[in-house]
């Protein structure tokens, strides 16, 4: 059983759970795969405090790093892949799922289905993924917080 919090952010509500001492999700209002195979319960923990300070410090204008938590997404060896990846790509950079897919010797749309369900949004920028002309396509929390969260990073976008 995960125990799971709400945190209020610039792109709206964040649910955030933790299993143990490590957040295994981090999801927005509304996105898609949604706490996908987790069971969540209403609770706190300290993976869940760090979480919301390293929130606090993104939102607040900061750079903190995803190697600073405890990230535990749960998926298949080739998504945990991907999503290593992503925790790669700088604050205020950006790539293209088809550089990634080169990166792993695969394909852009099998990247793209790992990037869209990763279940660590923010922490794990699958934010920083763009198409390969530059445009916002497939962010599982909408294109709008996409956008919102790459100009606070400084991104310059089409």
């Amino acid at each position: 059983m995960c125990v799971a919090t709400t945190y209020a952010s610039p792109v709206g509500t964040l649910t955030l759970a933790a299993d143990g001492g490590e957040l295994v999700g981090l999801w927005l209002d509304s996105q898609r795969y949604f706490g996908a195979h987790l069971a969540l319960e209403p609770g706190e923990a300290p993976a869940l405090d760090r979480a919301k300070d390293w929130l606090d410090r993104y939102f607040a204008g900061g750079e903190p790093s995803p190697a600073e938590l405890p990230l535990a997404p749960r998926g298949t060896d080739f998504q945990r892949r991907v999503w290593a990846l992503l925790c790669e790509i700088p604050f205020g950079q950006t790539t293209t799922y088809g550089k990634l897919a080169k990166r792993l010797g695969s394909s852009p749309r099998a990247v793209g289905g790992a990037v869209g369900r990763n279940p660590i949004s923010i922490i794990i920028p699958c934010h920083r993924v763009l198409g390969a002309n530059g445009s916002l396509t497939g962010y599982a929390g909408g294109e709008e917080r996409k956008r919102w969260l790459l100009e606070r990073e400084g991104v310059a976008l089409k």
